[in-house]
């Protein structure tokens, strides 16, 4: 669905976007996420072709959206983290005027706007002012504008800001019916471990670069175990035992704590456990964890 080679945008002298290739597939839910200053929502301008790129090229549906701006905008929905609504309209007219501004046809209006309402469950809402609407709410009727048109790719920045913890859950609901529907879904956000209940992919950006964008590697590294051992005191020279030790991928040593990412199965848990009791180290805590998005992010991020 969608094909990035090389490429850069700069802000005034400022490399915002440095040189990026990945690819997308068309049916996925691809959590976009990164620090802040990262260059994700200039990345979302420049797939919805509201920023021209300084080199590269950009693909979405077979179609080179650099060469052919207008024409991709009729594929794709796009949601900005500052919306804007006309308070003063109501839900009913807001959806007619987002429809007639892609030029579709008048006679297929009325079921179109009950088909979006029904989907984004709103329709008891169609007759009331938008200036009414609770912030969920309004971004539901945001959503459904940027939907209206039935596009191929759907592309939106930080979504579920300012929502509460019913309204981000209905959300996430939302984003794997929509799916479900055929449209694929690129979502931009903060919130990590929300983004777990409904992307099945990951990019993450960090100084404008790409740190990971492979979900096959997101999946291996959860299949593995992040193991917790504290100690009764700090204890020195002990790091052999972790080198030596080929199921460790990476281990970090805090004080009192060490913190594992561990390949092994429960048994080889078991004999790393007994090497370290062995060695004569004061073991007060053993224990392991699934690793989530958020953890691999965490490490990602840290990475240099």
């Amino acid at each position: 669905m969608v094909n990035v080679e090389n490429l850069i945008f700069d802000y005034q002298g400022t490399r915002a976007l440095n040189n990026i290739s990945f690819s997308i597939s068309e049916g996925s839910i691809t959590a976009l996420t990164g620090p802040n200053g990262a260059g994700k929502t200039t990345l979302l301008k420049c797939l919805t072709s509201l920023y021209k790129p300084f080199s590269g090229s950009i693909f979405i549906d077979g179609i080179d959206i650099i060469q052919k701006p207008l024409e991709i905008r009729k594929k794709i929905g796009y949601l900005q983290d500052y919306f804007g609504l006309y308070d003063d309209l109501t839900v009913k007219q807001a959806l007619a005027y987002s429809y007639f501004s892609f030029k579709l046809d008048a006679a297929h209006l009325e079921n179109r706007l009950m088909e979006v309402s029904y989907k984004l469950k709103i329709t008891d809402k169609l007759n009331s002012k938008v200036s009414f609407l609770s912030r969920g709410m309004r971004q539901r009727l945001a959503i459904a504008q940027s939907i209206i048109h039935n596009p191929r790719l759907l592309l939106l920045d930080e979504p579920a800001s300012g929502l509460d913890p019913e309204s981000r859950y209905s959300l996430s609901e939302l984003f794997r019916d929509l799916n479900k529907d055929g449209i694929t879904i690129i979502v931009s956000s903060h919130i990590l471990t929300e983004l777990e209940q409904y992307a099945n992919n990951i990019l993450i950006l960090k100084n404008g670069k790409i740190v990971e964008s492979q979900v096959e590697e997101l999946k291996s590294d959860i299949n593995d175990k992040l193991i917790f051992i504290h100690f009764n005191y700090p204890v020195n020279d002990f790091e052999n035992l972790l080198l030596n030790d080929p199921k460790i991928k990476k281990y970090e040593i805090n004080g009192f704590q060490i913190k594992l990412l561990y390949s092994g199965d429960v048994t080889e848990q078991q004999q790393l456990l007994k090497k370290l009791i062995d060695y004569g180290l004061p073991i007060s805590q053993f224990y392991s964890k699934t690793p989530n998005i958020q953890d691999y992010y965490l490490r990602k991020i840290n990475e240099k």
